[in-house]
């Protein structure tokens, strides 16, 4: 989930698939091409075009947008397919016989006792899971049986103090703490929730009314007084106006926004008004953005970036009649097609900053939107990944999202699939490259590595960092993230040691490792790629504190394909004589060392070869167990650090290490 920019997270953000290459303005690359980052701008993209006027003329009347079948119009519901109504209609009576959890004042307020933040939100999310069972279930079988819990679960959530989570109430004035409910803040999972009683009042508003009248009157009440009016009349720093530099909360919310408004809003010049206030919003978003649509945030949280601009896209433009539809904007193409850059191989994606190195891809939402802008390897891989480990997949995601997938649901079963493999992707506005054997497949390495700065969203220290890759499973790896606490966001989220860049793939001189800012960043970045070889080149000096003492340090990749070799060359030059510099290298494998040589045992029990200046360098090899679970459901019970130390090195030097495949 993106948790960024909530009070203190704010802070750290300051400071066809045919042989094809991907570079920012080019279709390949014949010489080098220097990375100067892309600066976005204020581009505008949606404003510039769109009015408030313009915007007023195509929106539907208050009450008019009708984008699926109600419960009471059954046609549509019974044409589903009978393996998908059947089992949403079990899960919901799994649902009928759970009780609804309590939400203690005492576990809310664990986050600003000990840091946890885990424990109310799985009970939060529990209920919402819940409601959102029973009202499908409703839809599917339309006989009233559920008609109760939904009531229970509906009024429930309307007597709730707050309906986000504890760790997103820094920006209310009483702060961290319980939620004041005079102060409504609008974070990602009050406007999730908003959206999800929206579309019960929607579908099954009528038959609740049944059970009292005064459930759809509450579900209106609520959703205006804690969504529709401050949004409206207030602004919040992840709507971007104030010039804040925003993230995955911009589009997330205004997707839920626009539901809410156009589902719930009476009042047409309030809608209006929202409707553009959502446009300008979009327009901060996407003014971030560089030309390449790279997301610095990485390919889990692309899911509710990219993906949710997607959502909002697409309400605009069914609300619309299709008057309003930004499709075919280049970005916004660029923006799609960046989970298709980042995939490895299976459910595996390159995870640089707050990522998972194992994303669980939401397939038919892929498929949509390479269906929108004419993608038709973009929708082979939705296909791919929503199919890819059951046959006979049921969406899930959030009720915005289960809705249109369900109605899809056909298409996409029948829909080509195959997997994105591109040989060749280069990112130079986030400074991300990769590079495979051949394209189409995942044999032999994998190389993808960054450059960029140490104040991107969801930043860790990683600047140089890189992974490979060999058969499609992972050798030298990203480790990602451990499960978010108070800590995360915080002024300390640098004291985590999976932020550090001693834990990623990185040097260390005499202990001191990079630091945070957006002045830490690569310098002289660059690029080139042919049938023979890719080469990224970049100086990562600039990402460390005056106390390392580099002038610079060149790092180059090479990517010899001919070879099925990784060529790492490290250039340095120091100010002061080093006692020690460490490269490190982390990696789930067993790792057997011998001269100048260690080998990688893969999961899939290849190896992979690194060669090092024996003469130079004493391996050190330490086992690091793993306790969290989110890190463990990737990686298992542990993972490794390689330290290759070099002891009293010189003022200068030049190190050459070799990365080969079996």
């Amino acid at each position: 989930m993106g948790l960024p920019g909530q009070g203190c997270d704010k802070k750290l953000i300051m400071p066809q698939l045919s042989r094809r290459t991907f570079v920012a303005g080019s279709a390949s690359l014949p010489a080098a091409i220097a990375a100067a980052p892309q600066t976005a701008g204020k581009r505008n993209l949606i404003t510039s075009s769109w009015s408030q006027e313009k915007l007023s003329a195509v929106l539907p009347p208050p009450g008019r947008f009708r984008p699926f079948p109600t419960a009471s119009e059954r046609g549509p519901w019974e044409a589903l397919p009978q393996d998908a109504r059947a089992a949403l209609l079990e899960a919901g009576e799994r649902q009928l016989k759970t009780p609804w959890e309590v939400l203690p004042a005492t576990v809310f307020l664990e986050f600003q006792r000990n840091g946890n933040r885990s424990r109310y939100e799985g009970l939060r999310n529990r209920r919402r899971n819940k409601l959102q069972a029973l009202v499908i279930a409703e839809c599917i079988e339309g006989k009233g049986r559920f008609l109760d819990e939904i009531a229970n679960g509906v009024w429930l959530t309307c007597e709730e103090s707050f309906w986000g989570v504890p760790a997103h109430l820094g920006v209310q004035k009483a702060g961290v703490g319980l939620p004041d409910v005079t102060e409504p803040i609008v974070d990602l999972f009050a406007a999730e929730t908003a959206s999800l009683l929206a579309w019960t009042d929607y579908l099954v508003g009528p038959q609740l009314a049944g059970v009292s009248k005064l459930i759809p009157e509450r579900i209106r009440l609520e959703i205006d007084r804690r969504m529709l009016e401050p949004c409206l009349d207030r602004s919040f720093w992840w709507m971007g106006l104030g010039g804040e530099n925003v993230n995955n909360w911009t589009p997330w919310i205004c997707s839920n926004w626009l539901v809410c408004a156009f589902l719930m809003e009476r009042d047409p010049s309030r809608l209006q008004a929202a409707g553009y206030k959502i446009l300008r919003c979009l327009d901060s978003f996407l003014n971030v953005y560089h030309d390449d649509g790279g997301c610095d945030e990485g390919p889990s949280y692309w899911g509710r970036a990219g993906a949710s601009l997607f959502d909002c896209l697409e309400l605009l433009r069914e609300a619309t009649g299709g008057a309003f539809d930004l499709f075919q904007a280049p970005l916004v193409k660029e923006i799609g097609r960046y989970i298709l850059r980042a995939h490895i191989y299976d459910d595996w994606y390159t995870n640089f900053a707050d990522a998972p190195a194992r994303v669980s891809v939401n397939g038919d939402l892929v498929y949509r939107f390479g269906k929108r802008i004419g993608d038709e390897a973009m929708m082979a891989h939705g296909a791919f990944s929503a199919f890819r480990r059951d046959e006979r997949a049921i969406p899930g995601d959030s009720i915005s999202r289960q809705l249109p997938a369900l109605f899809n649901l056909e298409e996409l079963r029948k829909a080509p699939r195959t997997q994105a493999q591109l040989r060749d992707v280069w990112l130079p506005g986030v400074q991300v490259i990769a590079a495979r054997l051949q394209e189409g497949s995942s044999k032999g390495l994998y190389l993808a590595a960054k450059g960029g700065h140490n104040a991107e969203s969801h930043n860790h220290n990683d600047v140089g960092n890189f992974i490979v890759f060999s058969d499609g499973r992972p050798a030298i790896i990203d480790v990602g993230v451990e499960t978010y606490t108070a800590q995360t966001f915080s002024s300390r989220r640098y004291e985590i040691w999976t932020m550090q860049s001693a834990y990623h793939n990185c040097p260390t001189i005499d202990g001191v490792m990079q630091a945070p800012g957006r002045r830490f960043a690569a310098r002289d970045v660059s690029y080139r790629s042919d049938d023979s070889a890719a080469e990224f080149r970049l100086d990562i000096a600039g990402a460390y504190p005056p106390e390392a003492r580099l002038e610079s340090w060149l790092r180059t990749f090479r990517f010899d394909r001919a070879k099925n070799q990784i060529e790492l060359t490290d250039e340095y030059v120091l100010r002061q004589a080093a006692k020690e510099i460490t490269l490190t290298f982390m990696t789930p494998c067993r790792v057997e060392t011998g001269a100048g040589k260690l080998t990688l045992t893969t999961a899939s029990g290849n190896t992979v070869s690194i060669f090092y200046d024996g003469g130079v360098f004493k391996p050190d090899i330490e086992e690091i167990p793993l306790k969290d679970a989110r890190l463990r459901s990737t990686w298992g019970d542990r993972l490794f650090r390689i330290l290759l130390r070099a002891a009293n090195p010189g003022l200068r030097g030049r190190w050459n290490t070799r990365i080969t495949g079996s």
